[in-house]
């Protein structure tokens, strides 16, 4: 008995310890046992799955088998009572986004096994549905060659566990599969009135050389990336929330094999409290700003005189005096 509970202590010290040299704990702000204390969600390493369900899995259809990707034909819009608004196909399935691809420009990593639980909607035959525009619908060229329908630059799945029209068995699958709006974001409900910001597009951070700031992060679609002054590392806390974040979305997390020229120091997913998922270095909490446009503007710098450019070192980036 005495042999177990040993053993069990060590693991619970190793696993503390852990989480403490990752975000650099700082005197005087930890729990008299190491623990994060406040409003602090629990700094998960990155994870290279969320394909499907846990467990690296593809979601839970691995019996499905890969079919040529079947059209849409007339897309509709549908109401659901849980997330509103929601795109399917011509026969009612709904229509699926996966955070792991991009929209601008378009590119589709769902791939292999992956394409078993959530087969591709071909782009050939979609017409777009009454009242929407025609524009958002265009289509890539996948790895195999085949083309497959964007909605927004998004690319469209099915899910092999939707048995019946209306089904949304896909929603939150992996924490990166979504039904999909009818302009391609994430369904939810009053999106049009109470929705926060996306997160920022792409995975991927890397660094830009700016002509008054110098060298400054930016993320997968070379916009700036900046820190608040009021969140803290240790314990890790956000104080942007709420309506701050259609101003400042997060980044969201980032694979740590399409980080360049950034420290990887601290590199952990922050859980935060209101359960969004945000990428940190140096344990800091890390956000874009609606404000910039287009890559190369630093419209946030400064802000409110909280908010800051990163260094590649993870600090503040100061204007020079």
């Amino acid at each position: 008995m005495n042999t177990w509970r040993n053993a069990s202590l060590a693991v619970t010290a190793a696993a503390l310890l852990t989480l403490t040299t990752a975000c650099g704990q700082e005197k005087g702000d930890a729990s008299p046992n190491g623990r994060a204390v406040g409003n602090a969600a629990p700094a998960r390493q990155p994870a290279d799955s969320g394909y499907g369900s846990a467990g690296g899995g593809y979601g839970s259809g691995a019996e499905a088998k890969a079919a040529a990707p079947k059209g849409a034909g007339q897309l509709a819009v549908r109401d659901s009572e849980k997330l509103g608004r929601v795109l399917t196909d011509s026969e009612g399935f709904t229509l699926y986004r996966f955070d792991r691809d991009r929209a601008n420009p378009p590119e589709a990593t769902c791939e292999d096994a992956c394409v078993e639980t959530w087969p591709v909607v071909a782009a050939d035959d979609a017409t777009a549905a009454a009242g929407t525009d025609a524009a958002l619908l265009g289509e890539v060229t996948r790895a195999d060659g085949t083309s497959q329908l964007t909605v927004g630059g998004w690319p469209m799945y099915r899910y092999a566990k939707d048995t019946a029209p209306g089904q949304i068995n896909g929603q939150g699958v992996g924490g990166t599969w979504f039904a999909a709006a009818p302009d391609g974001k994430k369904a939810a409900r009053n999106a049009d009135s109470a929705a926060v910001a996306e997160p920022a597009g792409p995975a991927g951070l890397s660094v830009r050389r700016d002509p008054e700031l110098g060298d400054i992060v930016v993320d997968g679609r070379g916009m700036t990336v900046y820190r608040f002054t009021k969140d803290s590392a240790w314990p890790m806390k956000t104080a942007c929330t709420g309506d701050c974040l259609k101003k400042w979305p997060v980044v969201p997390p980032v694979a740590k094999n399409t980080v360049a020229g950034v420290t990887k120091k601290g590199f952990v997913t922050f859980g935060r409290p209101d359960g969004i998922e945000q990428q940190t270095i140096d344990c800091r909490p890390l956000y874009t700003f609606a404000g910039d446009k287009k890559p190369g503007d630093t419209n946030g710098q400064g802000v409110g005189g909280t908010w800051y450019a990163v260094s590649p070192e993870a600090k503040l980036v100061r204007a020079p005096k």
